[in-house]
């Protein structure tokens, strides 16, 4: 056992792995290692192995089962999609341990991933009575309910929770972005604004060390990317069995941040061979393990080991989802891919989603994204990174523009129908020329999008930046000198 840990705390995974199957093999009775071989075929993305594991760890009598049913609920929803088995696990957690934080949580935010609404509020007012400093579950409640006016008794709550002395500064970004959003949709825009300056100001501070964008040397990423891809075409084919045009066929789905993707996505699903991928970590893994440090180890890589990769990718794509003929990939930051793509998959349709600059650029100031974003914690950073981003763009554009569609969230809004045409004729589906299905109830929405996307079609969201004509005055002019240069 000692053994098998030391191997784990060293990144070991494997031989840790080898470790535990040797001891339980010959001591099957023990259901903290069932725990920890779980936990680490988890790590080493072998979800049936994880699953089996954790349920091996029930068996023998675990001393805290229900944090085994939520993590099995957790590779259900996150991992396998498969949202009936996650409550399922979920609600076994509960039913043990009727005020386990933690399930309470989860099964909110799958409530929320599924669309139903009225089932999350209830949730989160369950978590929120047994901890009223349930920081993060006051935010998401507050994001979910119905905004009455400006000074509602929710935002009450959240001006009190960003000075409560117990809330750190993950837990006071969080409700500062609630804050934000609250204020923007009853028109308040100069507290929102400053709300929302105060939640990225926390979210910078809540990462260790503190986060900070390094302009120069994203910009010698994108230098790199675009070195590293110069010629349209590639050799690349790749066997019979793992064949681009064999079932499921990937669609990808990026461009920035609050652009569109989730939308687009939702309106390919909404035809009978599409399936909705959602924002798979498929190609992330690739690039941090098979080709790190990229794109430089591409120069070392032999089309050999690409074609292994490639047939890996849709291998995996095969496990998620096995009756699927196409697959949506939606990823906004896989426009950083889309050179890798096209070596993988020579033949891929890419569906890059644009919006307007100033509305993009917004819209991310108001989102809670991952510190380990950095460049999305100021409004001046973000507009650098969304000038690399066009940089880039442009390039790939070049390269491989006939099968890169800019797909416009504006002109959406504006001409659904020809909108709609375009997309689908260019993945190649066929389409009736009905009244395209935005808001689709089935099936989860796993993206900051959530609610937006299944309201159906609506203009508000363009143009918004005009609300804030005065604090964006700054980020327009350096847009605009970015496109005049």
């Amino acid at each position: 056992m000692r053994q098998a840990a030391h191997l784990a705390a060293q990144g070991r995974l494997e031989e840790a792995v080898s470790a535990y199957q040797a001891l339980l093999e010959r001591s099957p009775d023990l259901p903290d290692c069932w725990y920890e071989l779980g936990r680490l075929q988890r790590r080493l993305r072998r979800f049936d192995a994880a699953l089996e594991a954790y349920a091996q760890a029930l068996q023998r009598g675990a001393a805290w089962p229900e944090e085994i049913h939520l993590n099995r609920g957790v590779i259900f929803a996150d991992c396998l999609r498969q949202d009936a088995a996650a409550e399922r696990e979920l609600q076994a957690a509960l039913a043990l341990d009727p005020g386990y934080l933690p399930a309470l949580h989860n099964l909110a935010n799958l409530h929320e991933d599924l669309g139903r609404r009225a089932q999350a509020l209830a949730t989160y007012e369950r978590l929120l009575a047994l901890q009223p400093n349930a920081f993060e579950a006051l935010a998401r409640y507050a994001q979910l309910a119905d905004v009455q006016a400006p000074s509602d008794e929710l935002a009450a709550r959240l001006r009190a929770a960003l000075s409560h002395p117990a809330a750190g500064p993950a837990e006071r970004a969080s409700v500062g972005f609630a804050l934000a959003h609250r204020l923007d949709a009853a028109g308040q825009y100069g507290e929102a604004f400053s709300a929302a300056l105060g939640a990225n100001r926390a979210s910078r501070e809540s990462a260790v060390p503190p986060a900070r964008y390094d302009r120069g040397a994203h910009e010698r990423f994108i230098d790199a990317l675009i070195a590293t891809f110069t010629r349209p075409g590639s050799s690349l084919e790749l066997p019979p069995g793992a064949a681009a045009e064999a079932d499921p066929r990937p669609i990808f789905i990026c461009g920035m941040f609050r652009s569109g993707s989730t939308l687009a996505e939702r309106l390919l699903g909404a035809h009978p061979q599409v399936t909705a991928g959602g924002e798979l970590d498929l190609l992330p893994q690739l690039v941090h393990s098979a080709l790190a440090p990229f794109p430089s180890r591409l120069a070392s890589t032999s089309d050999t080991t690409l074609i292994t990769l490639a047939a890996r990718y849709l291998q995996e794509l095969r496990q998620l989802f096995p009756q699927a003929q196409y697959v949506s990939d939606k990823r906004p930051d896989n426009f950083l891919l889309v050179g890798l793509i096209k070596r993988l998959f020579p033949r891929a349709k890419i569906v890059h989603t644009t919006r307007n600059a100033l509305d993009t650029c917004l819209s991310i100031f108001f989102l809670h994204l991952d510190p380990r974003m950095p460049w999305a914690l100021d409004l001046m950073d973000i507009g650098h990174y969304f000038r690399q981003y066009r940089r880039l763009m442009a390039h790939w554009q070049a390269l491989y523009g006939e099968d890169i569609l800019d797909f416009s969230y504006d002109a959406l809004v504006r001409d659904p129908h020809t909108a709609v045409q375009r997309l689908f004729d260019f993945c190649g589906l066929a389409w009736s020329g009905g009244r395209p299905d935005f808001t689709l109830s089935a099936g989860a929405v796993k993206t900051a999008s959530v609610w937006q996307v299944r309201e159906g079609l609506y203009q508000r969201s363009s143009g918004r930046a005009r609300h804030y004509a005065r604090e964006l005055e700054a980020l327009a002019s350096y847009l605009q000198d970015a496109q005049a240069g």
